[in-house]
């Protein structure tokens, strides 16, 4: 069996709002978010997107990431997305 990723991520709500979490499963994860099963906060802001996506090897470095994401404003948030995209195309 395969090890277990620990992301720490950033959806985009249907709304426009940026919702960060983490997960050891990104797909199951997302499928619940867009389900209304995920979170709380992306519950009532269906679909969501993923936009952002960090793996980490412990879920301990994965948490401490997604706190200090948290922390970010949204426009320190935008400009770690774009950044992201950037360095993928």
């Amino acid at each position: 069996m395969a090890e277990k990723q620990n992301i720490t991520y950033i959806l985009r709500c249907s709304d426009g709002t940026l919702y960060t979490g983490w997960t050891n499963d990104i797909e199951k994860r997302l499928k619940a978010h867009n389900e209304g099963k995920g979170g709380k906060y992306t519950r009532v802001r269906t679909p969501v997107e993923l936009v952002y996506q960090e793996e980490y090897d412990t879920r301990q470095e994965a948490m401490s990431r997604e706190v200090k994401i948290k922390k970010l404003s949204r426009k320190e948030k935008e400009a770690l997305i774009r950044e992201k995209k950037e360095n993928i195309t």
